[in-house]
């Protein structure tokens, strides 16, 4: 088969690949569309993959072309989305049903061979079905829809309250919807950048703020009545809004930080202070699996793309390569603020 094959730092090249086969247990998945993550990019440029040569990818959409010996859930021709998290389900993080936790875990597309190919296999358990209605390329972003619901749950969320979400990314869309789909009284999305805003209004959350504006913290204040915003959720992994959500808690609020950082961070004795006196929750999450694997996350986004609650703009994609040009797209990434969402490698219809 033909693969995007990561051969060293900054050498991707569409190459001659073995192809997979689909061992007991296991499913062989064509696969139609996959997406670049945050995290595949320092593997390709910053020297952080695990080993030479690697096929990347673990955002992916397809089609399964073959089952091996045991497979009954899945059957040739349903569309599927992979859970990439191979989980040893030995330990007792896993045990406990906490996945994401397990840290003897492998994961297809960095430990594994990923979903920049033709096909990727993947054990029946991690391959999510879908409505075949749903397009290849909206099915590819289950797993930042799952991130962000896991989110939700890792915050305790409940309705009926204000909601903070930082950060207009596709984390940052996903999450504003799911808190929407569960009753948030009101969501408001904070970003610096206006077109994600008014993809935020399209997806169905009218009311945010431009945090570049002279006086947005009053302004989202008084939207709560001067009370703060009962969850508030961090998805930018940006150190200022990181420090933006302590502001903007309310009393006994719940905080969760969804998005990474990967600069250093510090916080005032003022802004510790913030935690202190308001008495907030606050939380990390981390990935997006829960028991039974790979979990309510999956379910409920294919669920919910399917009845089309959760919706999908064709601006969450800010470009569309052929899998034989990926490594035009990773170049995109050493352009500063050249990327304005997700880019997505597709491959033709028929295997080459």
């Amino acid at each position: 088969m033909k693969a995007a094959v990561l051969y060293g730092n900054e050498d991707i090249r569409y190459d001659d690949y073995q192809t997979p086969a689909a061992g007991p247990g296991m499913v062989k998945v064509r696969v139609r569309a996959t997406g670049i993550c945050g995290s595949d990019i320092p593997r390709v440029l910053h020297n952080g993959a695990h080993f030479y040569p690697v096929v990347l990818g673990h955002e992916f959409s397809g089609d399964v072309v073959e089952i091996g010996e045991g497979v009954t859930r899945v059957k040739v021709g349903d569309t599927v989305s992979g859970a990439p998290l191979l989980p040893c389900m030995k330990c007792s993080d896993c045990q406990k049903g906490n996945f994401s936790l397990c840290r003897h875990y492998s994961f297809i597309g960095s430990r594994e061979q990923g979903s920049f190919a033709d096909y990727v296999v993947i054990p029946e358990q991690n391959a999510v079905k879908y409505d075949p209605s749903i397009p290849y390329e909206q099915a590819a972003m289950f797993e930042p829809s799952t991130v962000a619901l896991h989110g939700l749950f890792c915050n305790d969320y409940k309705g009926g309250e204000y909601v903070a979400v930082l950060g207009g990314g596709t984390i940052g869309m996903f999450t504003a919807q799911w808190a929407n789909i569960f009753g948030a009284k009101k969501v408001v999305v904070f970003d610096i950048v206006d077109s994600r805003l008014e993809l935020a209004r399209r997806l169905g959350i009218p009311e945010v703020i431009n945090t570049r504006e002279e006086g947005f913290l009053e302004k989202a204040m008084a939207i709560t009545g001067g009370k703060g915003f009962g969850y508030v959720f961090e998805t930018a992994g940006n150190p200022a809004t990181m420090q933006m959500g302590f502001e903007l808690a309310a009393n006994k609020a719940h905080v969760c930080f969804i998005g990474t950082p990967h600069v250093d961070m510090t916080f005032t004795p003022k802004m510790w202070e913030n935690m202190n006196r308001k008495e907030f929750l606050l939380t990390g999450s981390w990935m997006s699996y829960s028991a039974p694997f790979p979990g309510r996350e999956w379910d409920l986004t294919a669920h919910y793309f399917a009845t089309g609650q959760l919706k999908f703009d064709p601006a969450l994609i800010y470009k569309t390569f052929p899998m034989s040009e990926a490594d035009k797209a990773f170049a995109l990434y050493k352009i500063p603020g050249e990327v304005k969402g997700k880019i997505m490698l597709v491959n033709p219809e028929k295997a080459e």
